[in-house]
């Protein structure tokens, strides 16, 4: 049985992680390790100076460690320090939230915990669910209520890709997999490979008495009918597998006046 680590970014008391780690149960072995409060849009950071505290903890008869940092440093430290050998699989999720185009797969916590897991050489998904208008800003039991059943239907499709790869294996041309679920995400939604699109945000913080907060500005995105944006749009089960391929190309012109 291959032994599956699940974490997330939106912590313990996420209503998504129950469900997914009990659907992945009838993959293999699944340990939870997960970030104690809610740690998003904290991309791939590592906590280099606080001293991480983990607990061992029990929700519905799950034993779950929780730990005082981001989602890279609960994977990183189920990889190399926790356990007496790596898990097999890394499932990072399932968000509370989009993380399409590439602003948002460049932020999210989620995605960061997926590729702190690639970094460590072992295979892994980022799986991300769109919310209904009216679950967000909502917490406790108003969430679990405006969620309805969509966190288990999200946990069996999110399993059956899972097993997928689990039987397939992981390409060696891909360092991991993003996976966003539309709003209505059901065993029935149709799937489709897509590219990450590009995209750019503008404001994320507006003045407060004494500073600044986080506020969302805006979202520009690229046409493209193909990517991971537009096939979520159209009620798809997006999936983008992840390259970190960073070197660019520079016109001959511009090279050669930097070259010497």
């Amino acid at each position: 049985m291959p032994r599956i680590l699940v974490t997330n970014d939106d912590g313990v008391d996420s209503p998504l992680l129950i469900p997914l780690a009990r659907a992945l149960q009838r993959l293999g072995d699944v340990t939870v390790v997960v970030p104690h409060v809610e740690r998003s849009w904290v991309g791939k950071s590592i906590s280099r100076f606080d001293v991480l505290r983990v607990a061992e903890i029990e929700r519905d008869g799950l034993a779950i460690h929780t730990v005082t940092g981001t989602p890279a440093d609960c994977t990183s430290l189920a990889l190399h320090t926790l356990f007496d050998r790596k898990p097999d699989f890394v499932v990072s999720g399932i968000n509370l939230g989009l993380n399409f185009g590439l602003a948002f797969v460049l932020s999210s916590g989620t995605v960061g915990a997926a590729v702190e897991a690639a970094i460590g050489g072992v295979a892994a998904i980022a799986f991300s669910l769109a919310l209904p208008r009216d679950a967000y800003g909502l917490a406790g039991p108003q969430r679990v209520q405006a969620l309805g059943d969509r966190p288990h239907r999200a946990a069996e499709v999110a399993a059956e890709i899972t097993e997928t790869f689990l039987r397939h294996g992981m390409p060696g041309e891909v360092d991991c997999v993003s996976v966003n679920f539309p709003e209505d995400i059901s065993s029935d939604s149709p799937r489709h490979i897509a590219a990450v699109t590009r995209t750019t945000y503008d404001r994320l913080f507006v003045p407060v008495e004494g500073g600044f907060r986080h506020q969302f500005g805006g979202l520009s995105i690229d046409a493209n009918p193909e990517g991971d944006v537009a096939v979520v749009s159209r009620g798809a089960v997006s999936i983008s597998p992840l390259r970190f391929e960073l070197n660019g190309r520079l016109p001959e012109a511009l090279a050669r006046d930097l070259t010497r």
